[in-house]
């Protein structure tokens, strides 16, 4: 990446310029943002991944603005019309609307009305008509009427269609209507008459109004789609009279002299014909994507919290998946996670064989010693787990959340790792590991199958991959992979390594049985200095011949800690995790030209706590004696998990197979217009059911009324209008299902 534009970017995010310079020069050699942030801080002033992502977007979107003048400077210089004022205004533009109006007149198009005029000599018509002098329009029209114009109306009406385009390339123009649009415009939408059933979800939409600059992305992407499926007709418009005004105030003379109709006409036909739907078009690209970057970032903030969930860690897990015809599949896993048996049983609905059930459960408990059941979350999953609970075994029992499963039980990957198995049997190996480690289990999935976005497959699909990728990237290296256990499919988000060179390190790792050290990740194939640089950080080797290859300290700072040791007269081994030699350190020594400040302090944490999981220990969880919609009643009180979050409020499970929503405004007593404000995703929640509406299967909750409110301040605080929950639920509930594919 080009420090060329370090400048530009260092003023608008407001870094300082030496900062952006590194993670640009970083980043075009090759290095990754999780790299960046952990092993570079000293040249970065400990940026963190947010600040260098915006950092390398903000120079890719300076490098496309440079591009785009470049292009429209040598297509109008080689049109012979280039000018001193004109480059004036080109270098003065700062964004791509700028140069877009500038260059509109100059810019190659389809043959036009306007220019049709001008071929038939109508342009010094329009001239004269515009200036509205007092001169006759119709007298001067007749002075050109000939074989190409017929007669004075078609003169008139040349001049007229000159005048519109002018008005329409006018770049002044063209900024005062948009920043109208952006002020005043409205997007409206109303339903298609005789499409009023067939798209009764969208009754929200049918007649709606809200002005653009406040309308939320949720909203946007609701009323889009219902456009798309042919529902809803939309319109993004300002005030019309407004907008005339606003042109007129430039173009229309005082008082009524001739030809001020003639302009009035114009104007009125510039705007309709030409500006209003190139602005409308403009506005409805702009509102999609401002609306499928705060979607993608709703996905990408969820599946961060998800991919970060609680591990159980290394048990001997009992794993089912729950059926009702087909009956529940049964796997046990030992604790690295490998299948060791399978079964099937029958314990629901005709076909169900309890006694049977229990003996083969009770054998496997026995023969395998389980320590934890791990249940799918899904159909049948609640009673699976009421007929275990009645066996009295002593084991804790997991509900996992499933959603993706049958995904990766039916991917490539799946078929790769079991490929003599059925995908039931996979699905229930994916839900028991997924218990012991999400992270590694979830990476097999694509993110947008795990079901926690919002509208993600109506948003740009390149962009969202991008932010997935990223994402998962960031929470893979974020906890460190143990290169002796990890698949291939965890290993190919370790900064620096890829796919290729993940199937490398585990054909390697077969070879070799298993990894000593870190040094022998530089025989794995195609794996060179560069990436060994970049992934040997957060790769650990558990028991290896070097104590810090278990740690997060890279081995480019082994001679640090090692000259520490000499320092303080101790080994490696003997100073990792000894408080009391470790406070003896006296971080400045270390600092030299080359070693910050930053690298020092990480490298002390690390040794205080090598190789520490960020995530948080898995706890327990027991839902209420309720196990569908028809058991829930206005008034109860009852505990949940959130299993997504959006922007107008948080899905909630309360063990009934559908999802409960609660409204932003049912989050908190406080004012809040993100719902992330307050929760997270797998946050142990009490709820107040407020409504249930059992023919469309949908239940409203509360959390702010099972909490007492706050005292009420001196002086009451004014807040926007609050939406209320009516406003969401119909396009929520049908487009934000908690089953991915149900």
């Amino acid at each position: 990446m080009s420090v060329e534009f370090s400048a530009i970017v260092s003023q608008k995010l407001n870094i300082k310029e030496q900062y952006v310079k590194a993670v640009l020069n970083l980043t075009a050699e090759g290095a990754t943002i999780p790299f960046i942030a952990r092993y570079r801080k000293d040249q970065t002033g400990a940026l963190d991944e947010v600040a260098i992502t915006h950092i390398i977007d903000s120079a890719k979107f300076e490098k496309e603005f440079a591009d785009r003048k470049a292009f429209i400077e040598k297509t109008i210089t080689e049109q012979g019309k280039m000018t001193e004022e004109l480059q004036g205004k080109l270098d003065a533009a700062v964004t791509l609307n700028e140069l877009e109006d500038i260059y509109l007149p100059y810019k190659p198009k389809r043959k036009t009305k306007a220019q049709t005029a001008r071929e038939n000599g109508l342009e010094p018509l329009a001239l004269l008509v515009l200036e509205q002098t007092g001169t006759d329009p119709e007298a001067e029209a007749a002075k050109y009427i000939g074989e190409k114009v017929p007669d004075m109306a078609a003169a008139l009406q040349g001049a007229r269609d000159i005048i519109a385009e002018m008005i329409n390339e006018d770049a002044a123009i063209r900024t005062g209507l948009r920043n109208l649009f952006e002020k005043e415009g409205q997007l409206v939408s109303t339903v298609i008459e005789d499409k009023k059933e067939e798209g009764v979800k969208y009754k929200d939409y049918f007649e709606f109004s809200e002005r653009i600059a406040q309308v939320p992305s949720h909203r946007i992407l609701a009323i889009m789609r219902g456009f798309m499926e042919g529902y809803l007709r939309m319109s993004i418009l300002p005030d019309e009279e407004t907008a005339l005004e606003l042109i007129g105030r430039q173009y229309l003379r005082p008082g009524n002299a001739a030809g001020t109709e003639l302009v009035k006409k114009a104007v009125r036909d510039a705007y309709r014909r030409l500006l209003q739907p190139s602005l409308e078009s403009e506005f409805r690209f702009a509102l999609k994507t401002k609306a499928d970057e705060e979607a993608i970032t709703v996905f990408a903030e969820n599946l961060r919290q998800l991919l970060l969930s609680s591990p159980l860690g290394g048990k001997r897990i009992l794993a089912i998946d729950p059926g009702y015809r087909t009956g529940c599949k049964v796997v046990v896993l030992d604790e690295k996670g490998d299948l060791l048996t399978t079964d099937l049983v029958y314990i629901h609905e005709k076909n169900y064989k309890l006694t049977e059930a229990e003996q083969i459960i009770r054998k496997h408990f026995n023969n395998y010693n389980i320590q934890v059941f791990a249940i799918g979350d899904g159909t049948a999953g609640r009673e699976t787990e009421q007929f275990i609970k009645k066996l009295g075994l002593d084991a804790a029992i997991f509900l996992v959340n499933e959603d993706g499963a049958s995904v990766y039980s039916a991917s490539e990957t799946a078929r790769e790792e079991f490929p003599d198995y059925d995908i039931t049997v996979r699905g229930a190996v994916s839900i028991g590991r997924r218990l012991m480690d999400p992270l590694a289990e979830l990476v097999k999935i694509d993110p947008k199958s795990i079901g926690v976005g919002q509208y993600q497959h109506d948003v740009n699909q390149v962009r969202l991959k991008e932010k997935l990728d990223q994402t998962v990237e960031s929470c893979v290296n974020a906890v460190g992979v143990n290169l002796n256990t990890a698949g291939k499919h965890l290993l190919r988000y370790v900064s620096g390594i890829g796919p290729g060179i993940a199937d490398n390190i585990v054909q390697y790792r077969k070879e070799i049985g298993r990894f000593s050290n870190r040094k022998q990740l530089l025989k794995v194939t195609r794996l060179g200095n560069k990436a060994f640089e970049q992934c040997a950080g957060f790769l650990r080797i558990k028991d290896g011949e070097h104590p810090l290859d278990a740690s997060g300290v890279h081995p480019e700072s082994y001679h640090i800690v090692e000259q520490m040791c000499r320092d303080l007269s101790v080994n490696v081994a003997d100073i990792i995790g000894n408080e009391v030699v470790i406070k003896q350190i006296v971080p400045q020594k270390y600092v030299s030209e080359t070693i910050g400040l930053h690298t020092i302090q990480d490298i002390i944490k690390e040794l205080q706590k090598p190789g520490l999981d960020p995530r948080s220990e898995l706890q327990s969880f027991e839902f209420a004696d309720i196990y569908s919609i028809e058991d829930v009643r206005v008034g109860m009180t009852v505990p949940g998990i959130v299993t997504n979050i959006t922007r107008f409020g948080a899905f909630v499970d309360i063990g009934v197979k559908q999802d409960g929503l609660v409204h932003v405004s049912e989050i908190s007593h406080e004012y809040i217009t993100d719902p992330s404000e307050k929760l997270k995703l797998n946050d142990k929640v009490e709820v107040l059911v407020t409504e249930v509406d059992l023919p469309r299967k949908r239940i409203a909750l509360s959390i702010k009324q099972t909490q007492q409110a706050p005292a009420m301040s001196s002086g009451p605080k004014k807040a926007p209008k609050k939406e209320t929950a009516s406003n969401n639920i119909d396009d929520a509930m049908s487009l934000l299902r908690k089953k991915f594919g149900k």
